[in-house]
């Protein structure tokens, strides 16, 4: 998109997550006139929680994006291979020079059906190997055994690929790779790194230390009074402790809905 990320042009991003909230970030810092659309009332809320799907709300208003929460896309209209602009469910419309649309992803594995490996996602063990010998699968399309869970579960994280991956080489090798690491990714918005460990959307609490107004605290997620997770915007030092104290406590089992 480079070229379309010019000083004075309109740019459309529909889907508020962590891709679409970097472009925004990105786009801003070149003078570009962005808006943020989101089908839900407040960006990662069901990841993150409310008050910090606030906080990353109002982190992009304060640079000047303009979000429209709550509002699902019903068509675009345009030119030739132009994009003019956007139609929300009600008829309004959004003006723009360039669309991005990064409202999640779905694994390419239907073609699997009927092989015996699955056709909504690979399960895997914790090396890799799946249910035929000699076939192992790494990153966004498969399942992971996550032990801590003693569940299958998909992280579309880049960290989570590489170990994976690592993981697989070792499987290969006759070596047991261990226990993988708790998921993890970070994102750079505006000169400010924020960081995440764990399963946040697991907590039914959030408790947040520091001061998010100056773009420097840290939130611990935790369920059950037991702590699954841990953000920190700003304070790298605070991801190693998150981690030794998730691993301490253990993490709740996988609950039934997801398991199923």
């Amino acid at each position: 998109m480079r070229q379309d990320l010019v000083a004075g042009s309109r740019l459309a991003i529909v889907g508020a997550g962590f891709i679409g909230q970097e472009v925004a970030a990105t786009a801003r810092a070149l003078g570009v006139e962005v808006t943020l659309v989101e089908a839900l009332p407040l960006p990662l809320e069901p990841i993150l929680g409310p008050r910090l799907g606030r906080w990353f709300a109002d982190l992009h208003r304060e640079e000047g994006v303009r979000i429209v929460a709550g509002a699902a896309l019903e068509s675009a209209r345009g030119g030739g291979d132009r994009i003019e602009e956007l139609v929300l469910a009600g008829g309004r419309r959004l003006a723009g020079d360039a669309v991005l649309v990064g409202i999640g992803t779905v694994p390419a594995t239907a073609w699997l059906r009927g092989s015996g490996l699955g056709g909504d996602g690979v399960r895997v063990d914790v090396a890799g190997r799946t249910a035929i010998a000699g076939v192992y699968a790494a990153g966004d399309a498969c399942l992971a055994f996550e032990p801590r869970r003693r569940a299958h579960l998909r992280s579309e994280h880049w960290d989570a690929a590489a170990w994976q991956g690592a993981a697989v080489a070792r499987a290969i090798l006759g070596e047991e790779p261990g226990r993988p690491p708790l998921p993890s990714f970070w994102s750079d918005q505006y000169g400010v790194r924020v960081q995440c460990v764990g399963h946040p959307q697991l907590a039914d609490e959030v408790a947040v230390a520091g001061d998010p107004d100056a773009r420097d605290f840290e939130a611990l997620f935790s369920r059950g009074g037991v702590p699954v997770a841990g953000l920190a915007v700003g304070r790298p030092r605070a991801i190693p402790a998150f981690r030794k104290q998730i691993e301490g406590a253990g993490l709740p089992l996988q609950p039934e809905k997801e398991a199923a």
